[in-house]
């Protein structure tokens, strides 16, 4: 229920909001508070990303499934799910 409460908000704004971008792209004024919106998501993106790695990269063994894992997911193209159940079993093994 609290992944629904979570989502669904969202969910129903992109639903409800998806027939109007058209019409705002339009406007220069309202094209351009978009664009904002845009460049503001992806900086908080990046600072969340950034902090969430300083907190979990913290030794060796992180390091090395995250560097594994980078390399199965870009090369190798494996299904990040499969990635991190195998991060969960590394995980428990090492502790």
């Amino acid at each position: 229920m609290a992944t629904v409460g979570i989502f669904l908000p969202g969910f129903v704004l992109v639903a409800v909001s998806g027939p109007l971008l058209p019409c705002l792209r339009r406007s220069a004024v309202a094209a351009a508070a978009l664009d904002g919106v845009v460049a503001g998501s992806l900086a908080l993106m990046a600072v969340v990303t950034w902090q969430l790695g300083k907190a979990s990269l913290v030794d060796w063994t992180t390091l090395v499934v995250f560097g594994v894992s980078l390399i199965a997911l870009l090369r190798f193209h494996v299904n990040s799910a499969w990635l991190i159940a195998a991060a969960a079993v590394v995980g428990w093994v090492m502790r």
